[in-house]
């Protein structure tokens, strides 16, 4: 699960944010984005082995969520004094209450959508849990509507649509059958996995589980939508935007241990309570995270930081079956992998185009003003 680790996501790239990336001639993406969705993908797929390897269940959660809001800062302020762009014009005309506005709204964002992602996960199966999640991609591009008026184009929209298919073919919620045209056609089924996907539900379930599974997948997509606006039309430089969104993150989470249920288990179990030196090594892995999701977002877009995360899941089992002699690749998983890959260059080489009657309607209004202005004058 990735509800909880995600949250604290924002971050950077080591040149000035005015740099415009390089455009890939084949599509939407360019090389840049092209690079940094495929470690985030390998960072996505990596991270659940490590942190069950090497974090103990007994752990103090909020410790590790804490030091990781740290090791994206130290990651941060690292690049950004090794990095071309210099702190003097980074900074430029940065004030408090810019860092408040553009920061600290999408820090809280994230903090009540990982609460919304615990609650639902301790009322829910993991299959319901799995499949309304799934909906965080297409909230993303949703928000980015509202937000920023980045439409979609309908090939886009079924290339987002056909993405969540290949989630729940990966998740095994829907069967390999589903992708057969007799599948829907009254054919005869061979499982019983569409009977089971989506159990009934009790009111309690409905409040302490699938709302606040919906809730946090609409977060998802707000705060991301957010973290774009920010990034690539405020022109925020990432690497600044990382460090301001991990203060956020902190001041956040030390407010809370104030009167938080772990914040007690500090105080009386210390701050390294179930420790090891391994402990670092999730925490090191999901902060570089952090800082590849911010970068994702500014060179791609949020809603194409869900295909990076969908790879991520085929990547998770391709490393699982070669540490596990027991476990192997799944039928589900390559075909999966598949559609997503289909998906994703569905969505990358079929932007939506404005109309040619919108473009001409704005060029005409644009150039109506200063004939109006100077018949003014005459």
């Amino acid at each position: 699960m990735a509800t909880s680790t995600n949250g604290g996501a924002a971050n950077g790239s080591s040149q000035p944010a005015a740099a415009k990336p390089q455009q890939s001639s084949s599509g939407g993406l360019s090389y840049k984005a092209i690079l940094f969705m495929s470690l985030l993908a390998l960072q996505f797929g990596v991270q659940p082995i490590v942190t069950q390897r090497f974090t103990s269940k007994a752990i103090t959660k909020s410790t590790v969520i804490f030091m990781q809001e740290v090791t994206k800062l130290v990651i941060g302020a690292t690049g950004m004094t090794l990095g071309k762009a210099k702190w003097s014009e980074v900074t430029a005309g940065w004030t408090v209450a810019s860092w408040l506005r553009l920061a600290l709204l999408p820090a809280t964002i994230y903090l009540v959508q990982n609460l919304c992602s615990l609650l639902a996960y301790q009322n829910l199966d993991a299959i319901t849990y799995n499949v309304l999640n799934q909906t965080k991609t297409l909230s993303a591009a949703l928000c980015c509507y509202l937000l920023m008026g980045k439409r979609q184009s309908t090939l886009q929209m079924a290339a987002l649509v056909l993405l969540l298919t290949a989630a729940l073919v990966m998740e095994k919620v829907l069967p390999m059958d589903a992708l057969l045209p007799s599948y829907w056609m009254g054919g005869e089924r061979t499982d019983n996995a569409s009977t089971n996907v989506m159990p009934s539900l009790s009111p309690r379930h409905f409040s302490h589980g699938v709302l606040p599974i919906l809730v946090a997948s609409f977060l998802s997509g707000l705060a991301g939508a957010t973290t774009q606006k920010s990034l690539q039309v405020g022109n925020r430089h990432a690497l600044l935007f990382t460090i301001e969104l991990c203060v956020a993150s902190l001041l956040l989470l030390l407010a809370a241990f104030a009167t938080s249920e772990d914040g007690r288990k500090i105080r009386e179990r210390g701050f390294f309570d179930e420790w090891t030196v391994y402990t670092l090594v999730p925490i090191v892995t999901n902060a570089a995270g952090g800082i590849l999701v911010g970068l994702v977002i500014k060179h791609a877009g949020t809603v194409r930081k869900g295909f990076a995360l969908i790879f991520g899941i085929l990547i998770s089992g391709v490393f699982q079956s070669a540490l596990d002699e027991s476990k192997s690749i799944s039928k589900e998983e390559i075909a999966g992998g598949v559609l997503a890959a289909i998906s994703l260059w569905m969505h990358a080489t079929n932007p939506y185009v404005k109309p040619i009657s919108e473009d001409t309607t704005a060029a005409t209004t644009a150039s109506s003003r200063p004939r109006r202005k100077a018949r003014k004058e005459d």
